[in-house]
């Protein structure tokens, strides 16, 4: 696999846990879905240790140059590893996300990250280009943000703020007033 490849295939080997995973599941046999979760689990506890003994080997100028790049940051956020709090990595990834978005909540206990659309919606494709939005954040903060299990996009406001009309001109003179 090139390094080129290597995030995309990162994304599709988590994808491919979770369809394993829900094989077991519609199988309808509990002990062979504990069994295979528990495998993960353990799996990911093995590695993430394995890989928090090389990040304490690490300068902090190496690890924040290793956490930049997207498989390996990934893989630190995924472990809890990562240098950057879960909201710098949120607001890195809105910055790079292909239309203009801006954060607008994040229900750290939930996991759902709600974002408008800042742009008029660019591509004129209508909801189909709104939804290819929402799963291109979607895949983008799962990678990067694993805290993040949810996005929900609000498209941007289509209606222009109507201008306040400001009337300058004399204004009558009172009467004078008689005591």
């Amino acid at each position: 696999m090139t390094a080129a490849g290597a995030p995309a295939g990162a994304r599709e080997a988590g994808r491919r846990i979770e369809e394993i995973l829900d094989g077991f599941a519609a199988a309808g046999d509990p002990a062979s879905l504990a069994a295979a979760e528990d495998l993960v689990r353990v799996l990911m506890e093995f590695y993430g240790a394995g890989l928090a003994r090389v990040v304490a080997g690490l300068d902090p100028a190496r690890l924040a140059g290793l956490a930049g790049d997207e498989l390996v940051g990934g893989l630190l956020a995924l472990h809890g590893l990562h240098p950057e709090d879960a909201r710098t990595r949120i607001d890195r990834v809105l910055a790079a996300a292909p239309e203009p978005v801006e954060l607008v909540a994040h229900d750290e206990a939930g996991g759902v990250l709600w974002v408008r659309q800042t742009g008029s919606g660019g591509c004129g494709c209508g909801s189909s280009g709104t939804e290819a939005l929402r799963r291109a954040l979607e895949d983008a903060v799962g990678a990067l943000v694993p805290e993040v299990t949810a996005v929900e996009l609000e498209p941007a406001d289509r209606r222009a703020p109507q201008p306040v009309l400001l009337q300058i001109g004399t204004r009558p003179t009172a009467p004078a007033r008689v005591r």
